[in-house]
């Protein structure tokens, strides 16, 4: 990977999956890297969950990076403000901002649960968290981001455009979340362009959240163990993997030929030659249309 030392970047929704992946890649570049999130060693969030947004940044520090953990509720429009003119009195400068933010796994009945009988509340809290976070950051980051070009905008997501649009990602509230983020890149795209920045969606694979081995009772060190419940876990990633995604895309010269296209963490693993922390290549959504979609036998072969 290119250095990214020098560079400044704010991980919005960093406490864990893929925003802790993306910090710690970020860091091991050599990236100053601001992390956020509501859970710190202190509170903790509506998640109830353990990690925090001060594990993410010794990560990071342990990687060779600077992190910098902030709590912050991107909800709360004077918090992200404060977070905005934080970054910019200590360093002048956002080169990369990852729009991570979710917070919906608690929040979503699946097994294709119809409009009416999703819980109302938990759907309209989804699309707050999912959607008016990433506006909301994006309306007080940007300001900062195009004071120099070259900035990176990165808006997280579930899924390519190409893989949403003919599947539907049940239930409504989910397939809404997912598919406005791509939305919100590609008007970032149109409108950071004369300002000679990009903005593209990244989506990871099926990953290996901490959330997602709790689920199935499994350890990153015996993840593999979880196929004897759901065999086509086989081609499920780490975090690191999409963190390497964006890594690369921070520190291509290039990256411009990207703006407002739909990305995944298998696609550009192809193209920048990064693996995933076993040295492989998952590649979920070609697998999901090929092998999981049409119905056959679980088998990662010629996909990682």
């Amino acid at each position: 990977m290119k250095s990214l030392k020098g560079k400044v970047a704010l991980v919005a929704g960093g406490t864990r999956g893929a925003g802790r992946g993306i910090a710690m890649e970020l860091g091991a570049a050599g990236a100053t890297v601001y992390i956020t999130g509501r859970t710190t060693r202190h509170e903790i969030s509506e998640y109830g969950r353990h990690e925090t947004i001060e594990e993410t940044a010794d990560l990071v520090n342990n990687l060779g990076g600077i992190g910098i953990a902030v709590q912050v509720d991107h909800l709360i429009h004077e918090q992200v403000q404060s977070l905005i003119e934080r970054i910019e009195k200590e360093h002048g400068r956002l080169d990369i901002l990852v729009n991570d933010i979710w917070g919906g796994e608690y929040l979503v009945d699946w097994w294709n649960t119809r409009v009416w009988e999703h819980s109302l509340e938990n759907g309209l809290r989804m699309l707050r968290l999912a959607i008016d976070t990433h506006l909301i950051t994006s309306h007080y980051a940007l300001p900062l981001l195009i004071k120099n070009e070259g900035g990176l905008v990165i808006e997280m997501t579930d899924g390519t455009k190409e893989y949403n649009n003919e599947n539907y990602r049940s239930s409504m509230f989910y397939d809404l979340a997912k598919s406005s983020v791509i939305r919100i890149a590609e008007g970032l795209a149109h409108e950071l362009e004369q300002h000679h920045c990009t903005a593209v969606s990244l989506t990871p694979g099926w990953m290996r959240s901490e959330i997602m081995l709790d689920h199935y009772g499994v350890k990153e060190e015996n993840w593999h163990d979880a196929t004897e419940k759901e065999p086509h876990f086989v081609i499920s990633e780490t975090p690191r993997y999409v963190g390497r995604a964006v890594a690369a895309l921070a520190g291509d010269p290039e990256v411009s030929c990207w703006n407002g296209q739909s990305l995944s963490s298998g696609k550009l693993a192809q193209i920048y030659g990064f693996t995933d922390l076993d040295g492989s290549q998952p590649d979920c959504w070609r697998y999901a249309v090929e092998v999981q979609d049409a119905g056959k036998q679980a088998d990662a072969t010629g996909y990682r």
